[in-house]
């Protein structure tokens, strides 16, 4: 019979418990402590946006620079190889 009544008193225990902590999560007070915890979650995450759109321009800066720097050494090499190439006139006496 004791080991009836310990495992009644630890349910009985459970249930208080239970319906203890359900009533402080849903009190006005943790309601407070919810919102403002969401509130700084948000503004984290819009910091973290803002940081990662800056990142993102002078990453896409960079690759416009260093497309524009082969684009322009592949027509100074074109141009160079094309002046090579052509053949020299002599003059004929």
């Amino acid at each position: 019979m004791q080991s009836g009544a310990k495992s009644g008193l630890l349910v009985g225990l459970g249930v208080l418990v239970g319906s203890l902590g359900l009533r402080a999560l849903t009190s006005n007070t943790a309601k407070k402590v919810y919102v403002q915890g969401v509130a700084k979650g948000l503004q984290a995450k819009s910091a973290y946006e803002n940081i990662v759109e800056q990142a993102k321009a002078q990453v896409d800066d960079i690759v416009a620079e260093a497309k524009y720097i082969n684009s322009t050494d592949a027509e100074c090499t074109c141009a160079a190889e094309a002046t090579e190439e052509t053949p020299k006139k002599t003059k004929k006496a």
